[in-house]
C-alpha cells in the first residue's frame, strides 16, 4: 500500500549540550540591552539628576501638563509651584516632567531693599527726565 510505517531514529550524536542552540538567544539579549535597556537607564538617570537639581525660581512642566515656577522647596520630595498669580500648589518632585529653564533665585539683601525704598520715596529732580513733559 501507500502508507509506510514510521520508525524512531537513533540519536546521531553523543547527546551532549549544544552551545550553538543558545547562541541566538544570547545575541537577541545583547541587541535588546544596547538598543533598549541601556538608553532607557541613561534617560532615567538624567531625569533623576534633573529633578534633584530643581531649585527656587526654575520654570517647570509637571506630568499633568501644568507650567509653573518653583516658589519654594518644601523638602526632598515636595515643591511649591506657582501656576498663576497667587495660585500656588504643592507638587511631588517625581511629578516634574521637565525643567524648562533655570533661573538664579533672587536673594534680596537688606541693603538692596533699603535702596529700593529710598528710590520710591524721593521725587525726581527737575530736568532729570523724571517722566514729565519738557
Amino acid at each position: 500500500m501507500f502508507v509506510s510505517p514510521a520508525y524512531a531514529q537513533a540519536a546521531g550524536g553523543t547527546g551532549g549540550f549544544d552551545y550553538m542552540s543558545i547562541l541566538p538567544l544570547v545575541l537577541i539579549f545583547v541587541v535588546f540591552y544596547f538598543l533598549l535597556i541601556r538608553p532607557q537607564q541613561k534617560k532615567q538617570k538624567a531625569h533623576r539628576e534633573m529633578i534633584g537639581a530643581v531649585k527656587r525660581g526654575d520654570n517647570v512642566l509637571t506630568s499633568g501638563g501644568l507650567y509653573g515656577r518653583v516658589t519654594k522647596v518644601i523638602d526632598d520630595t515636595r515643591l511649591q509651584v506657582e501656576i498663576a498669580d497667587n495660585v500656588r500648589v504643592h507638587v511631588s518632585r517625581a511629578m516634574i516632567a521637565d525643567v524648562l529653564y533655570k533661573t538664579e533665585p533672587v536673594k534680596e539683601t537688606r541693603d538692596r531693599k533699603n535702596d529700593n525704598d529710598d528710590k520710591k520715596n524721593t521725587a525726581p529732580e527737575p530736568g532729570s527726565g523724571g517722566g514729565g513733559k519738557e
